[in-house]
């Protein structure tokens, strides 16, 4: 993949985390629960770009995320380098 899909009217913030051990967390404890599976994965944003965006904490210093606005996935999407490759997958489709 080179880019994430548009955000669906009811997600109208895009959350990329910044460790994997938190996206393991929302993937597997979450994601499952909530659709039957759950996804991990790894890419590099050019940092010019993500520097726009604070560090947002959800919940507890192990929960960072970055707040990327729906419509602004078009800029985001653009200043991904390289490929989203899956790491991990959780549940029905592991």
């Amino acid at each position: 993949m080179r880019a994430f899909p548009p955000r669906l009217p009811q997600q109208p913030i895009f959350y990329p985390v910044t460790t994997r051990e938190y996206a393991i967390k929302i993937a597997r404890d979450w994601n499952v629960l909530a659709s039957g599976s759950g996804f991990v994965t790894r890419f590099e944003v050019d940092a010019d770009l993500l520097a726009r965006y604070p560090v947002e904490t959800a919940g507890g210093r192990a929960h960072q995320e970055y707040w990327i606005p729906a419509e602004e996935m078009d800029a985001f999407n653009a200043a991904i380098v390289g490929a989203i490759e899956v790491t991990d997958q959780f549940g029905q489709e592991a």
